[in-house]
């Protein structure tokens, strides 16, 4: 009965802890936001950068608990798995709905970077540790990825610019009290923080409990749950119509994951955090496929259509077939 209680209370944890963590999401992107309208950012900018960061944060909050806890492989699992479920699940689903036609040059520009920065992972991880040093190389991308955003952003054609604006300059009109905003993101912090602890505790205890690896924990559970934003965010846009924000939401974030989420985890930690080889032989491999898996976007008339959402769908069903049962 004891057991039982244990396991009941950790299934408890990860459920209060992806609640805090959608919560605290949402929060933050919603005081983030209307402080960079209020500094008169672009809607474009806040989209690619604001939100995607804001959607990323779960992830963030999660690898530096996990790291500070020791549980490297779910730090590593949660990055890798969340980018994987990023393209597969959401941009498989997103393209159901409609297909998905990208008219941004900006997010052109993305996704060729998403796989070199996946390419660049694997490099980094390939020694079994992402260094303090690799962190910081992964982070420097971030600095020269928001520049070219800020750069670029103004060259975007009409069409875009309103489209983000529709989403992201709607409350830029009206009167922003500055200390409610930024109430907002100290709560959303907050809730991020306790959410990232609750879920990394719970998701060592089931671990345990099942007699599976921390990767696996990582990779799925972790990686699913840290991953609803985006989920929300690109369902939702793409419902809409508003195509290159459901496709810029997840490539966005998968920039963020890698550079901002992976890269700080490292510079932070003082020994680096060690890879799981089986990490490095399948996982990463997997998370730089998939992210080549969206060149269609850049060469084939920036078109992701309902048969490759089908594909991707299928391709995500076969990764969690083999992830867990082989």
């Amino acid at each position: 009965m004891c057991g039982m209680n244990e396991h009941l209370l950790s299934g408890l944890l990860i459920l209060s802890g992806l609640v805090a963590l959608i919560i605290g999401g949402e929060v933050l992107v919603r005081g983030a936001s209307a402080v960079a309208a209020a500094f008169r950012i672009p809607p474009l900018v806040i989209g690619l950068t604001v939100v995607a960061f804001g959607t990323s944060a779960p992830e963030l909050g999660v690898s530096l608990q996990a790291a500070f806890s020791g549980a490297s492989d779910v730090a590593v699992g949660n990055v890798v798995g969340s980018n994987i479920f990023n393209v597969l699940l959401i941009l498989g689903i997103s393209s159901l709905v409609t297909p998905l036609v990208v008219s941004s040059q900006l997010i052109r520009f993305d996704v060729p970077l998403m796989i070199a920065l996946s390419c660049l992972t694997w490099g980094l991880t390939s020694d079994g540790v992402l260094s303090q040093i690799d962190g910081m190389v992964l982070f420097s991308v971030l600095i020269v990825y928001l520049a070219i955003c800020l750069r670029t952003a103004r060259r975007e054609s009409k069409q875009v610019q309103q489209e983000f604006a529709a989403e992201y300059a709607s409350d830029s009109k009206k009167p922003v009290r500055m200390s409610v905003q930024f109430a907002l993101i100290a709560a959303g912090l907050v809730c991020l923080g306790l959410g990232a602890k609750w879920l990394v505790s719970g998701a060592v205890a089931i671990a345990t409990w099942f007699g599976v690896s921390e990767l696996v924990i990582g990779l799925t559970i972790v990686a699913a749950g840290t991953s609803l934003p985006e989920v929300v965010t690109s369902v939702v846009a793409s419902i809409r119509g508003e195509r290159d924000i459901a496709v810029g939401n997840v490539v966005g974030s998968n920039i963020f994951n890698l550079a901002c989420v992976l890269g700080l985890t490292g510079v932070i930690s003082p020994a680096g955090i060690p890879v799981s080889p089986d990490a490095i032989r399948f996982d990463i491999p997997i998370m730089v496929l998939v992210a080549a898996a969206c060149l269609p976007i850049v060469f084939t008339g920036s078109r992701i259509s309902r048969t490759e959402g089908v594909v991707f769908l299928i391709g995500f069903a076969a990764y969690n077939y083999l992830l867990i049962w082989a």
